[in-house]
């Protein structure tokens, strides 16, 4: 009896183990996932921007004199973006809305926030 007690309260603090290593994992686990995410959303908006974006905001976002604005200065303000990139800006900057769908903008919003200048 007393060794059926022990296996039993063994095996109660071996699953108490595993249960407290897998809920300290899943952070850790999520977070890895999110981080690749990002990653492949940048890489996708990197590319979006090289095509669609960079004859009049330059390569690597540097501004090569035009009326278009540097975009390592944009503020932080996604929903702006967004409208900006959906309708355009001013006459100046034409609508992408019909050509760029919300997950090739979500992309370059990521792309572009992640070259910020703080």
């Amino acid at each position: 009896m007393i060794k059926a007690s022990f296996v039993a309260a063994a095996a109660y603090l071996a699953a108490a183990a595993m249960t407290a290593s897998a809920q300290t994992a899943t952070p850790a686990a999520t977070t890895s996932l999110n981080a690749g995410a990002d990653q492949a959303q940048m890489d996708e908006g990197k590319v979006t921007f090289a095509q669609k974006c960079s004859h009049c905001h330059g390569f690597n976002m540097v501004n090569a004199g035009t009326i278009a604005p540097d975009l390592r200065r944009f503020p932080d303000d996604r929903e702006r973006f967004f409208t900006t990139v959906k309708l355009g800006k001013n006459g100046k900057m034409p609508p992408w809305g019909d050509l760029l769908s919300d997950d090739q903008i979500a992309c370059l919003w990521t792309y572009v926030s992640s070259r910020r200048n703080p």
